[in-house]
């Protein structure tokens, strides 16, 4: 079943790159007590992700931050180390780069898809979300192929 608004979000975890190698971080750590922009894409280093979705949270960090935000969390099913290496190409210090290598969380949620046609197994749906202390307080799909509902400025007009 997919989360909805008023859901909590699921206990998990993901993988952050730090300074000596992978890290946990718990889904706590990210949303518990903290008003988070948190939002997926389909793959590290693919086009659209690269260069509209993750670039307009990049740019606009400061503004969404101007508005209570205290995490701007991207999340990929991609391992940490690609993660890590893809925040730095995007110049994401303002952005937590969750790797959700296996994709439990992803499917936790309920917002997996099969991209195997594309060559990419199973990988999550483009979305963007606000948590309020650990609650969806707004989810926003994408169809596929579009980045509309999720972007910086479509999540910025919900805070």
């Amino acid at each position: 079943m997919t989360i909805q608004v008023g859901d909590k979000i699921p206990q998990g975890g993901f993988k952050i790159m730090g300074e000596n190698g992978p890290e946990d971080i718990s889904t706590d750590a990210v949303f518990a007590g903290k008003k988070v922009v948190f939002f997926a894409v389909p793959g590290a280093f693919t086009p659209g992700c690269s260069m509209t979705h993750l670039p307009g949270f990049v740019v606009n960090a400061d503004a969404i931050k101007s508005k209570g935000v205290d995490t701007i969390a991207c999340l990929s099913v991609n391992d940490a180390f690609v993660m890590g290496k893809w925040g730095e190409a995007q110049n994401a210090e303002e952005v937590l780069m969750l790797a959700d290598g296996n994709g439990d969380f992803t499917r936790a949620i309920g917002l997996d898809m099969d991209a195997s046609g594309f060559g990419m197994g199973t990988r999550a749906q483009r979305f963007g979300m606000i948590v309020e202390d650990g609650k969806v307080t707004h989810l926003a799909v994408e169809a596929p192929g579009e980045i509309k509902v999720s972007s910086a400025e479509a999540l910025m007009a919900e805070l």
